[in-house]
């Protein structure tokens, strides 16, 4: 069985425990075992980046922008083998998989070139006789603490920008899932990477992730992941004076309307519900479907449904990968028994026998429902969707804003008016018109609003703001 270790101040360090990382479409299919890190362990990884900090945040942008440039043109390279890994260790259908290996690599071309666009201001000041420059410096150590849904694109976002604007970076991956990350770091430490610079600590997050949000030599968290360890990161964080940014998951509308195209509404709803086993955050949850269109929307969609096959990540003929765990494939039973005793009608949702051992799940479609419902008002985070009727487009875009969430949301429209309207009025941080909501680019900034996130847009130019802090300096030009 092949062991991998923890990557601290530049070298490879075993760990006294290790964990077995399986694959959820064949439970025989051990990848390996990882390190699971102690306290001291992450200590030390801290205590690296701390020591690398001084040197490498006054690295030239062309240091960041080489090292940066070199690791994603690796990871470009190896697209196809990580991507299989990928799908191996999440469950991610294979063609997704390398899609986001792709992606990955094209997060850190791009902020390669943001390590050589970091400007700042020179303005008069009100005060005769006085400019004043405005520039931005890195925040310092960066705790990066990273969900098991995307497991190499997520590290990536987090990771480039850090880099790119002079942080030194340590990084604890989910426990289900450390294997693409392993990876990456690998990659860039290969690709040039001062010893600290970046450290990978695997492990429990009790034990890593505590560790980075208590050091007082960590100067700021970004973390990914559920609403309530997200909200206890905050509390400890603004206890501590420390910096911090928080994607927490959502419970994303798609509307269809009346006047929709029937055929790209049942595609963005099913694609934004099922597709990456609707394991994403962005995933459309909720489809909220006038009375006009509903019945032949319904009819269409389950009939998609049926033409979807779930199976093996790694099979050609797969649509739909597993559910990444045993305990996930619980949670999304849980949430259809639920939803069927709350008197909702459920399409779908079974296990899957197959030739290998897996957590494969049917894709659910929960209709007869309304929006009281448990299954509409908590993410499941799974193939399950549920369907709320309403009269017109002002319920709709009522029913979308009923919810504690706002991470993105989408209209199936052929009106412009519609479509204009509720892009403006939509409490969303991220709005698709005529497109699944799931799925954002690369260089544009990705983040919601109310209980979905806190903080700073990650990705795009937008990412400067948590990674840098702004300083403001008074210059007397002529006492020089």
């Amino acid at each position: 069985m092949n062991q991998f270790a923890n990557f601290i101040a530049g070298e490879w360090l075993a760990s006294e425990r290790v964990k077995p990382n399986v694959n959820p479409s064949d439970l025989d299919d051990v990848i390996g075992e990882f390190a699971q890190a102690d306290v001291e362990q992450t200590r030390r990884a801290i205590a690296a980046a701390r020591a690398a900090f001084p040197k490498w945040s006054h690295s030239t942008p062309q240091q960041r922008f080489d090292l940066l440039d070199q690791a994603g043109s690796m990871i470009l390279a190896r697209k196809a083998e990580l991507g299989e890994l990928l799908a191996r260790e999440e469950g991610k259908t294979l063609p997704e998989a390398i899609g986001e290996v792709g992606r990955a690599g094209q997060i850190f071309k791009f902020f390669a070139g943001e390590a050589l666009r970091v400007g700042g201001e020179i303005v008069p000041s009100v005060r005769p006789g006085l400019n004043v420059e405005i520039t931005r410096e890195p925040v310092g150590v960066v705790g990066l603490i990273t969900p098991w849904n995307f497991p190499i694109a997520i590290p990536a976002w987090k990771i480039a920008p850090a880099l790119a604007f002079g942080n030194c970076v340590v990084i604890k991956p989910a426990d289900l899932v450390p294997a693409s990350t392993w990876e990456l770091v690998k990659i860039i430490a290969e690709a040039g990477a001062p010893a600290g610079v970046i450290n990978l600590v695997m492990g429990s997050g009790s034990v890593v992730g505590e560790t980075l949000v208590q050091s007082p030599d960590v100067d700021a968290i970004s973390f990914t992941g559920s609403v309530a360890t997200g909200q206890a990161i905050a509390a400890k964080c603004v206890a501590l004076g420390k910096k911090f940014q928080l994607e927490m998951g959502g419970k994303n509308p798609m509307v269809v309307l009346d006047d929709a195209d029937l055929d790209v509404a049942v595609e963005a709803c099913v694609n934004g519900a099922f597709f990456s086993t609707g394991q994403r955050c962005t995933a459309s949850s909720r489809l909220i479907v006038t009375a006009g269109i509903y019945d032949r929307f319904i009819d269409a969609v389950k009939a998609r449904m049926s033409a979807l096959r779930v199976g093996h990540a790694l099979d050609a003929a797969t649509h739909i990968g597993p559910v990444v765990d045993e305990s996930q494939l619980a949670q999304d039973e849980r949430y259809i028994a639920i939803a069927r005793e709350e008197g909702g009608t459920v399409f779908g949702g079974q296990r899957v026998e197959s030739a290998t051992k897996g957590f494969f799940l049917t894709p659910a479609l929960v209709t007869d429902t309304t929006s009281d419902m448990r299954i509409n008002r908590e993410e499941v985070f799974g193939p399950v969707a549920s369907v709320v009727k309403v009269k017109d487009y002002d319920e709709a875009l009522a029913e979308a804003n009923n919810t504690r969430f706002g991470l993105s949301a989408g209209i199936c429209t052929t009106s412009l008016k519609y479509a204009a309207h509720f892009k403006r009025h939509v409490q969303a941080g991220m709005v698709m018109i005529n497109a699944a909501t799931a799925g954002v680019d690369y260089h544009v900034p990705f983040g919601g609003r109310k209980g979905s996130s806190y903080g700073p847009r990650e990705q795009g130019s937008y990412a400067r703001e948590f990674y840098t802090t702004v300083k403001t300096v008074y210059v007397n030009p002529g006492a020089l």
